[in-house]
């Protein structure tokens, strides 16, 4: 990816226009320019028409005025002690409100989230869903399938990906109790050791901050250089100020818990205080603040899904606010519709696979005397003929004790919907070719029995 051409200086384009007597006829149509959608950057604008009248530059000009004044610091600076600042545009407030709407209160959310019997399978799916996708968004190299496999078999990683994955289905489990917690130094480094665990060329990495003669910056495989980050002998100092952005003691005015979350992501993103696994760790940093601020529905969101839709446009983000003045609205910008998108994306999920089940019980009445997580499996097998499941890949699905899976799945061995055998020690069930057809069977010989 390129990198975006870096906008001409303010003080500049100032003087450009005073020197040629054209402020005081520009200056009228600075306060239409602050309603400019999509908050464009430089290198976006200057390939867009500009005013009739006005040149690129000009143009520019106004646009940076018109934002000056709803620009605010949050504490974090850059490498010459120039301050990062955010604005809150119109775009930013309407998807706030949908996001306050869709993810803080219990107004139009899905019956199966806030149905006790349900949620936690739609929670032990979107766990797997984010550890997956932001591993994947880290380089990490399996299928889906693959790593959900693993994840609900407890088998052990075959390689680095595998662990990748597994390392950050533990971290947002253990998020969800770390979301007590206020944000010190000390949680950043549990977190960090706990995403990188076994995946480090340097396994004593994990749980620290990098040394002075670590040095690392955020580049491709071309040799181009994005970002440079802080020195070592800065991140204890930077680590304490993020951590009481997190926890809301700076700055001294009203922040969104929303946009507080976004900084946070980018803060430590920006830092880059360890070796490796920075992005996971933001990420992990964004789903605490937000369940800590009561966003309770993001237990069931993964932001990585549509951040790996769109990679180039993730860190664009980054880059646009770097090279223009620090203005951490680019960033906000960007991952408010992010988040909406993977809102929108939840509850398109759940209400194709609430309007599947209930296809399905239409069909198979035979359906209705299972359990739901029964119910769920059935749906599973349907659809994956010769599907392995152990019973700990049934509790870890359903978040059950043993018995519970245990019994769930021999009930539906003596029904005969599912194969068993062992393997060494291990009971082993099978989605057979024939399910539905079992089902029909099934079916019949519970109402025959229920005639007699």
């Amino acid at each position: 990816m390129r990198l975006p051409q870096k906008p001409p200086p303010l003080e500049s384009l100032l003087k450009e226009a005073s020197k040629a007597g054209r402020l005081a006829d520009l200056l009228p149509y600075v306060r239409n320019q602050g309603r400019l959608r999509n908050y464009a950057h430089w290198d976006k604008l200057r390939r867009l028409s500009p005013p009739e009248g006005i040149n690129h530059r000009e143009w520019w000009l106004l646009v940076k005025l018109a934002r000056q004044d709803g620009l605010r610091p949050i504490g974090l600076v850059d490498n010459e002690n120039q301050p990062f600042q955010f604005a809150v545009p119109e775009e930013v407030l309407a998807l706030l409100h949908q996001i306050d709407l869709g993810a803080g209160g219990l107004v139009s959310l899905p019956e199966p989230i806030t149905n006790t019997s349900t949620r936690d399978r739609y929670l032990v799916s979107s766990l797997m869903e984010e550890a997956i996708t932001s591993s994947q968004l880290e380089g990490a190299a399996t299928t889906r399938d693959v790593a959900k496999e693993m994840i609900r078999t407890g088998r052990k990683p075959r390689d680095y990906s595998e662990q990748m994955i597994l390392n950050n289905y533990q971290t947002m489990q253990q998020i969800r109790e770390w979301k007590a917690e206020p944000l010190t130094p000390d949680l950043v480094l549990r977190i960090h050791r706990l995403v990188t665990d076994k995946t480090l060329d340097d396994p004593s990495a994990a749980g620290r901050l990098r040394y002075a003669n670590e040095h690392r910056v955020v580049g491709d495989d071309y040799g181009e250089v994005y970002h440079y980050p802080p020195a070592a002998e800065q991140l204890d100092e930077r680590m304490k100020a993020m951590c009481d952005f997190a926890n809301s003691r700076t700055p001294d005015y009203f922040v969104h818990p929303v946009v507080r979350a976004i900084l946070l992501h980018f803060w430590l993103a920006y830092d880059h205080p360890f070796v490796d696994g920075n992005g996971r760790t933001a990420r992990a940093l964004f789903y605490w603040s937000l369940l800590r601020s009561g966003y309770w529905l993001f237990e069931f969101i993964s932001i990585s899904t549509v951040l790996r839709r769109h990679p180039a446009q993730y860190a664009r983000s980054f880059l646009y606010t770097e090279t223009d003045d620090n203005d951490l609205t680019y960033f906000l910008v960007a991952q408010t519709e992010v988040i909406h998108q993977a809102i929108e994306g939840l509850h398109a999920y759940i209400e194709r696979k609430t309007r599947e089940l209930r296809e399905a019980e239409t069909q198979l009445r035979a359906l209705a005397w299972f359990n739901h997580r029964q119910v769920a499996l059935i749906r599973h097998g349907m659809t994956h003929p010769g599907q392995r499941y152990t019973i700990e890949s049934h509790r870890k699905s359903h978040d059950v004790v043993y018995q519970t899976a245990r019994t769930d799945l021999l009930d539906l061995a003596e029904k005969e919907v599912l194969e068993q055998f062992k393997h060494g020690k291990q009971i082993v069930f099978i989605a057979p070719e024939d399910m539905v057809e079992r089902l029909k069977n099934l079916e019949k010989k519970l109402k025959g029995s229920l005639s007699k």
